[in-house]
């Protein structure tokens, strides 16, 4: 039988009961031991979709916080400028993507490119 999350729950039986076979418990106790995991557990974050457990998250937010007092207190809070970007976005939305990179082997290709952007 395929295990949903299989790694995960591997995982969290090791860190939270010491089980390093999960196979080898009878099927009652291992799905016993898979709903008493807590809210923080792999399986339970891949489960409900939670990028992060409820700690780290707390803590991202009170380290943003801090980040704006103290920015706020900076000539560049002072205009409004160049506010930091936050653990917690990064956390939720992941880092910046940023364009992926394109060469040309010759100037024509390159104007072929830029026209079709630009729309000529």
């Amino acid at each position: 039988m395929e295990v949903k999350y299989a790694d995960e729950l591997d995982c969290d039986f090791a860190e939270f009961y010491g089980v390093h076979d999960r196979q080898a418990l009878p099927l009652q106790k291992a799905a016993a031991f898979a709903a008493g995991l807590p809210p923080e557990s792999r399986v339970k974050r891949q489960l409900s979709g939670a990028k992060t457990d409820l700690k780290t998250l707390l803590l991202a937010i009170a380290a943003d916080r801090l980040g704006e007092l103290v920015w706020a207190k900076t000539k560049d809070g002072q205009k409004g400028r160049n506010r930091p970007k936050g653990v917690l976005r990064l956390l939720l939305e992941g880092p910046e993507r940023t364009p992926e990179t394109v060469a040309f082997d010759t100037p024509e290709e390159f104007e072929r490119a830029r026209n079709a952007i630009i729309g000529k």
